[in-house]
């Protein structure tokens, strides 16, 4: 049974049956100042010792819905962990850079990337509900490679063109933050593209933002008429209460596969029992555990890095407690490279 979530009354409300709320106002009402956050949750004498004392360059953005199912008084608590800015992304790391997984190398055309055998990835928009710090992406140039801009035309005629492509990817920031009619120009668009075969779809709003999944987002994905994938992420179990549950209900009765990817993250999931406690709250929710990251080695997230040989004794541990569908594949990315890369010993 997923938990009902621990709401906290001074939090918030988010959006019910009925309320007349929709998921945008939820947004706009998200967290973005960090000394808010912890008075939140009862840490505001902390502030000095867990905040960076500088500009991250990278604001904080969270949901009020999210910060309801974190730990009340707990500076460790593993959601607030994820959120959080912190001294340490002030650290410069060795071989730690802007960009971790060579994006814009694999740049095609405005917000178009193609780096996998047979699949294009469009960074629908720079926008996300939650601000992840450990996120490759923190320092990607949003402003001027967004593939929405200009009505998607660029994009559209790069894959019409790409007849080895056969799958389109919607990336971001998180493509589900565009308005639903946004969408529908966009998949309107690709159902005309012949050798296309799947849509996927990576985001993490109905995890941090399940009202998002709303009458007209469910609407739109029962018109596409491609197979659809959608790409969820949550790293820990206290992610999934019960309106992530319903929501994710709701996707799959419109016809959507769900898998989830993963971070394994210091200090947040790096544990046999979390990764475990994950992968059965996600099949709960009909999610299959898919892909357990090892972290992208961007500058401001060294912190957060797993050592390989740590990475692959959980992997094992989990292997011998729980069914072989609930355990996740441990991979990397590496820029170049045509698709993840296994981490092996």
């Amino acid at each position: 049974m997923i938990p009902a979530r621990p709401l906290f009354s001074h939090i918030g409300q988010t959006a019910s049956p009925g309320s007349g709320r929709s998921w945008q106002a939820i947004w706009r009402d998200a967290i973005i100042d960090p000394r808010e956050l912890l008075r939140l949750l009862g840490l505001e004498g902390q502030a000095d010792a867990l905040l960076a004392d500088g500009d991250t360059g990278f604001r904080l953005r969270v949901p009020r819905g999210f910060v309801a199912r974190m730990q009340w008084g707990d500076a460790r608590d593993p959601l607030l962990m994820q959120v959080l800015p912190a001294a340490a992304e002030l650290l410069e790391a060795p071989h730690y850079s802007s960009d971790p997984v060579g994006d814009m190398d694999a740049r095609v055309g405005t917000g178009l990337l193609h780096k996998y055998a047979g699949r294009a990835l469009l960074i629908a928009t720079g926008s996300c509900a939650i601000h992840c710090r450990y996120c490759f992406r923190r320092h990607f140039p949003y402003a001027e490679e967004t593939a929405a801009s200009g009505q998607w035309r660029e994009a559209i005629d790069y894959l019409r063109k790409s007849a080895d492509v056969d799958e389109v990817i919607l990336s971001g920031g998180d493509p589900l933050s565009l308005a639903t009619p946004k969408l529908a120009e966009l998949t309107r668009a690709l159902a005309e593209i012949p050798h296309l075969r799947r849509l996927r779809i990576h985001t993490r709003l109905p995890i941090v933002l399940p009202e998002r999944v709303d009458g007209e987002l469910l609407d739109w994905l029962q018109t596409i008429p491609l197979p659809k994938v959608m790409v969820l992420h949550a790293n820990h179990a206290n992610e999934i209460d019960e309106t992530v549950a319903e929501a994710c209900q709701r996707l799959r009765d419109a016809g959507v596969s769900l898998l989830n990817q993963s971070v394994l993250l210091r200090g947040v999931n790096d544990s046999a029992d979390a990764l475990a406690e994950l992968s059965e709250r996600l099949i709960a929710c009909g999610i299959l555990p898919y892909y357990l990251h090892q972290l992208d080695r961007v500058q401001g997230a060294a912190h957060f890095e797993v050592p390989d040989a740590q990475a692959l004794a959980l992997i094992a541990e989990l292997e011998a407690r729980v069914a072989g569908y609930l355990v996740p594949r441990l991979v990397r990315e590496v820029p170049g490279a045509s698709g993840k890369r296994a981490v092996r010993s």
